[in-house]
């Protein structure tokens, strides 16, 4: 998912994603442990995923700046 993306979605969509890419990330992490991921790069873009959905959300929650 790209910032653009993101940057499109309402606020409780993006806390939405976030739930669901740290489910897929658990999940696969799981998966990892047992042998059965066979593509590990995936979870270093879930991480990637994750971070880059929580700053464009506290960017969004952050106040305007008052023009001076």
């Amino acid at each position: 998912m790209t910032s653009k993306e993101i940057r499109d979605l309402s606020p409780a969509e993006i806390a939405t994603k976030i739930r669901e890419t740290r489910e897929t990330l658990l999940q696969a992490r799981m998966r990892k442990q047992t042998g059965q991921v066979e593509k590990t790069h995936e979870l270093r873009s879930l991480r990637k995923d994750i971070a880059r959905l929580e700053t464009i959300l506290s960017q969004k929650n952050k106040p305007a700046p008052v023009a001076a």
